[in-house]
């Protein structure tokens, strides 16, 4: 059996019955929550959230992207939300290599460099105060006013904020 196999046997037998209680996609609490795709990242325990309340939006890193941006824009121009969380973490995969070697180690692999950037970085608060001015200096995100950052510590679940 497959991971895939083991999570739609989990759907099946499990109590998700869709959100008929949230009639809209604008989330509630008009906020969206940018963070790392790490499995130890929960974010709604992180937050104590409810389903209708936040955007999720989730990349290697925490990083604001391209992809994020646009995520962002449709966020706020569409779908009501007008705050912004740039949540990254300590100990992330990230850390653990630069962009050089892993461009050179898909070129070895592929024969191809992505034309993307990869966003490795050292010091995560560094990578979060980046990822907020790539918000808060976006032409495309118009509610700019209350965008935060902040590191969670995998170890302790606290959260720090950057400035």
């Amino acid at each position: 059996m497959t991971a895939i196999d083991v999570l739609l046997q989990r759907h099946e037998d499990g109590p998700d019955h869709g959100a008929p209680e949230v009639p809209t996609p604008l989330p509630s609490l008009h906020l969206t929550v940018v963070t790392c795709m790490d499995a130890r990242i929960k974010v709604f325990d992180v937050f104590g959230l409810v389903h209708g309340e936040v955007h999720i939006l989730r990349n290697a890193g925490g990083i604001v992207t391209d992809d994020v941006i646009r995520s962002l824009a449709i966020s706020q121009r569409k779908l009501g939300t007008r705050e912004v969380i740039v949540m990254q973490h300590t100990s992330c995969g990230m850390a653990t290599f630069t962009d050089d070697e892993f461009r050179d180690d898909l070129a070895k692999d592929t024969g191809l460099k992505p034309t993307w950037a990869v966003e490795a970085f050292r010091e995560v608060k560094d990578s979060v105060k980046q990822s907020l001015e790539r918000v808060r200096r976006s032409p495309f995100i118009p509610y700019t006013d209350n965008v935060r950052g902040f590191v969670y510590d995998v170890q302790t679940a606290a959260l720090t904020e950057v400035h």
